[in-house]
């Protein structure tokens, strides 16, 4: 019954083509250690490896492709063409990466972005980009599949948490610049927290609409970007995207001390 309804979940991703790419361009330099956080490691395997193993062992995934800062592109490429990920059950022996590429990312995050999608750019049409930040390692299995699954309805799909803090918009007044300038915010307002989510990555797109809001953006002299989610909102309103609710063990790596509670989230799930 289990593997009948295993099988019967994933009936909804095998008619597109699903590419997962895993964003792992950065150089390191917020981190704060010699080498750039996607090779920290946790429990053996570097992050990296961690996020690329998660979307790897998901059946819908077709192939990888991982976007690294051009400096570590080699190092990179042995790592992925050397692993081997477990089968969904446990009587399938480990077997290697089938498919997957590594590419050079640019110096901001939508360059990483855009580089993908260019290298995928003469795909055909039902084919699916799913952006994934190297720097959250512990993505689970389920937040991938329900990921895929709404691709099945929706052209764009974001993953996030509902906020639990508090929230605060801030301003910087004249006032506060003048008594208190290495301090100058004010409270504006607090916005309903039940209207705000966190956002989470993966987030996922049909190649056709990701590439032409890239276009679009790229064509606004003030663009800036923060995720992918952000510039189909932006640069194409007219498209809803669909959220699906992650999970708040999906944390992203950012700071060394990040480190010791990812060891901890990955210690539970062996």
């Amino acid at each position: 019954m289990i593997f009948f309804s295993y099988l019967c979940s994933l009936s909804f991703i095998i008619f597109m083509k699903n590419i997962a790419v895993i964003l792992a361009g950065g150089s390191g330099k917020r981190f704060g250690a010699e080498e750039p956080k996607q090779f920290a490691l946790l429990g053996g395997l570097s992050v990296l490896e961690h996020s690329v193993k998660a979307f790897a062992e998901v059946e819908g995934v077709d192939e990888i492709c991982v976007v690294s800062h051009p400096d570590w592109m080699e190092r990179v490429e042995k790592m992925v063409s050397g692993f081997k990920v477990q089968g969904s059950w446990p009587s399938q022996a480990a077997r290697p990466i089938a498919r997957f590429k590594v590419i050079a990312g640019g110096d901001e995050r939508y360059m990483s972005s855009l580089n993908a999608i260019m290298a995928y750019i003469d795909y055909d049409d039902d084919t699916n980009l799913v952006f994934h930040d190297a720097a959250r390692p512990n993505v689970d299995r389920s937040t991938i599949v329900a990921v895929l699954k709404a691709l099945q309805q929706y052209e764009a799909v974001g993953v996030g948490v509902p906020a639990t803090d508090t929230l605060w918009e801030v301003a910087i007044t004249n006032e506060a610049m003048e008594r208190t300038p290495e301090q100058p915010y004010t409270l504006l307002r607090v916005p309903e927290r039940k209207r705000y989510w966190m956002a989470q990555t993966p987030q996922a797109f049909r190649l056709p609409l990701i590439r032409d809001a890239y276009q679009r953006a790229l064509q606004d002299p003030m663009f800036q970007a923060t995720d992918d989610c952000g510039v189909v909102a932006r640069y194409m309103p007219e498209v809803k995207i669909h959220l699906v609710k992650g999970s708040a063990e999906n944390i992203k790596l950012t700071h060394l001390h990040d480190l010791n509670t990812l060891k901890e989230l990955v210690k539970r799930k062996r």
